[in-house]
């Protein structure tokens, strides 16, 4: 198996299995979140300056549709808006501690049901397997750079 198409159909094949391990995971979690909530929760902890307009594009969506996730969150005590103290008219997203808590221990949950099944495969195929995907994932970093402006949009000099 030496082809990359041969190769790149058994990778979607273990990304699959990958993604129904962690959906498990996320699924077992209380409060279970829809993904929708979830990714407005990770965007906002992995950008302390995240505000609506920010989000909406993370998200690709209509700002108002994204200003409903928000309301659902604060809602459930998840998420609050402040106004940016650099620019009264902006309004900043901001983590709560429940949120907080909830991403953490989703985070544990996806570890350790990652873990129980790389407990499944030999000592051997897990060291192959720690490298493949490092070298993956360097290479997918030139491949986003090469394809890329920096903003995840395709650079339309190199197209």
């Amino acid at each position: 198996m030496d082809r990359a198409t041969e190769i790149a159909a058994a990778v979607e094949s273990s990304v699959e299995a990958l993604v129904a391990v962690l959906e498990r995971a996320r699924l077992a979690q209380q409060p279970m979140l829809p993904p929708a909530q979830l990714r407005v929760l990770t965007i906002v902890a992995e950008n302390r300056h995240t505000n609506m307009s920010r989000l909406a594009e993370a998200l690709d969506v209509v700002p108002s549709s994204g200003s409903r996730l928000c309301d659902r969150l604060e809602a459930t005590g998840l998420l609050r808006r402040v106004a940016d103290p650099r620019d009264r008219r902006e309004v900043r997203l901001l983590l709560t501690p429940a949120s907080r808590r909830l991403l953490a221990d989703l985070r544990e949950r996806r570890q350790a049901a990652l873990a129980e099944v790389l407990e499944r495969m030999p000592a051997g195929a897990r060291q192959d397997l720690l490298r493949a995907l490092q070298a993956f994932e360097a290479a997918a970093a030139t491949f986003e750079t090469a394809t890329t402006d920096g903003t995840g949009r395709e650079d339309r000099q190199s197209a």
